[in-house]
């Protein structure tokens, strides 16, 4: 069994609306290790374990650095679990798997289904990591859940590269298909009602429970190659709640990698 490098992207360039998920790493961690809560996962794991190696945060000035920063850890052959940043550096990330994982599944958690062609002018926007990842192939399936902002072109874009999504309106957890490829986890915070999540730019009613998401990612029994946590705002966070909740998260999905 392989290590897990946690590494901190600091970037949040592409961020369409407001700035501050570049902080995201530091609060995360400082949540985590602040003494709140224990290192135990639900299911009675911890995450102190000699295979989890953190790497801590890289400042980003090019985009595709972040490509070349997650290759060369799994060229170490380690799983990787990345804390964003905003939703843009989910491609680069999934470019670096591809030659690994050239048979991928995606499951996506999100308000929102970033599936733009481009937006405001910028094909790698965090509006549209997901269409770059699509059209290049670097998927074989996308399952996307918590939706609540899909529009027409989104929709058809959807339908092009026949993404499966799962909208809160008519959400039923059960639903959720079982993966049968290697699988990776993107979670935006933005995912959550923001009662659960008030740090993040983007504050979308009728959103996922953490609950409902500590469940999504506890029932995966196929094996996790990698995941992020993205779109933490803390300039937006009230008493550090988001924080807190990434950092839950961030343990939920560490345990779930560690299973192989």
């Amino acid at each position: 069994m392989g290590k897990i490098i946690i590494q901190g992207i600091k970037f949040d360039e592409k961020s369409s609306y407001q700035k501050g998920p570049k902080l995201a790493p530091a609060f995360i961690r400082e949540a985590l290790n602040g003494g709140s809560a224990n290192m135990f996962a639900e299911n009675l794991k911890s995450i102190k374990n000699s295979r989890v190696v953190d790497k801590g945060d890289f400042e980003i000035t090019e985009y595709f650095d972040i490509e070349k920063i997650t290759k060369n850890h799994l060229n170490h052959g380690a799983k990787v679990l990345t804390l964003g940043g905003d939703h843009s550096i989910t491609f680069p990330i999934i470019k670096a798997h591809q030659k690994k994982y050239p048979k991928l599944d995606i499951l996506h958690i999100d308000a929102h289904c970033d599936l733009y062609d481009n937006f405001e002018g910028d094909k790698y926007s965090h509006a549209c990591p997901f269409a770059r990842i699509m059209e290049n192939g670097f998927a074989v399936r996308l399952v996307q859940v918590g939706i609540r902002t899909l529009n027409t072109h989104q929709a058809a874009q959807a339908e092009k590269f026949n993404v499966e999504i799962h909208q809160m309106k008519d959400l039923d957890l059960t639903k959720i298909p079982k993966f049968k490829n290697p699988l990776y986890v993107s979670l935006d915070m933005d995912g959550f009602d923001p009662a659960f999540a008030p740090g993040v730019s983007h504050h979308e009613p009728g959103g996922l429970t953490s609950r409902q998401v500590i469940d999504l990612i506890q029932n995966i029994d196929s094996e996790i190659i990698g995941a992020d946590i993205v779109e933490y705002n803390p300039t937006k966070d009230f008493q550090n709640m988001t924080a807190f909740l990434a950092a839950k998260m961030m343990k939920e999905l560490l345990v779930k990698m560690l299973r192989y």
